[in-house]
């Protein structure tokens, strides 16, 4: 592993205040030193334009200086400008949506090996909501929406070294849960709350920045609640 990799930082979105979002981007930026050039990779939304509108400005309030999309969802999209904006950016920061979809236009447009050899030089790496959840190493599907047993894993960024989930504590975390169910046993997964922001260290420890983070863990029976981050 790099000596250089940085801190990955995993917002839960939904319900934060501005204040506790710009807390925790600040945070990241100031890893870089002076007001950060930003690429958003919205692939999880199909690149909506108002979400990456609403998105930029909460960046710009963090202190970036500049906000790109990398645009990647069109089939008209160039993805050498958009591979070229990933590469020139102080941040790359994966926004919310569909954790699946966006995984499988990353991988159509070939853009992983160049995300995990960015992170090994040291870029910043922020996601909020789904784009958390790529941002680590596996998600859970299911075959049959309706059959809790079709549950399996797949693959994500891996750029985070730890399962997480955002904003899912009035479900209990039903869907970290059945991920869990699926590793070996001592496996650990993260809640982030809403409002709240995870820090995931490249030794894989964990903080919570910004409010409070649930913990779990795999045990040899079965999914056990441990004792919350920042609590």
């Amino acid at each position: 592993m790099s000596h250089s990799r940085r801190p990955v930082y995993l917002l839960a979105g939904r319900g934060s205040s501005a204040r506790s979002n710009q807390q925790a981007l600040a945070e990241a930026f100031a890893l870089v030193g002076g007001k950060p050039d930003v690429a958003y990779i919205g692939v999880a939304s199909g690149d909506d334009r108002g979400f990456f509108g609403m998105i930029g400005a909460m960046l710009k309030d963090a202190g970036a200086a500049q906000v790109r999309l990398a645009a990647l969802v069109s089939d008209k999209a160039d993805v050498a400008k958009a591979r070229a904006i990933v590469e020139g950016a102080d941040v790359v920061f994966v926004s919310g949506g569909d954790v699946e979809e966006g995984m499988n236009v990353l991988r159509r447009r070939r853009m992983l090996p160049l995300l995990r050899r960015l992170q090994q030089e040291g870029r910043v790496f922020c996601g909020v909501s789904a784009g958390s959840i790529m941002l680590a190493p596996q998600w859970v599907r299911w075959r049959d929406p309706q059959d809790e047993g079709t549950a399996e894993r797949f693959d994500c960024l891996g750029l985070a070294p730890l399962r997480c989930d955002a904003h899912g504590e009035q479900e209990h975390w039903e869907e970290l849960r059945a991920l869990l169910r699926l590793c070996p046993p001592g496996t650990e997964g993260y809640g982030i709350r809403s409002g709240a922001c995870l820090v995931a260290c490249p030794d894989g420890a964990a903080r919570a920045c910004v409010g409070v983070v649930d913990r779990f863990r795999r045990g040899a029976e079965g999914v056990e609640e441990r004792p919350a981050l920042g609590a």
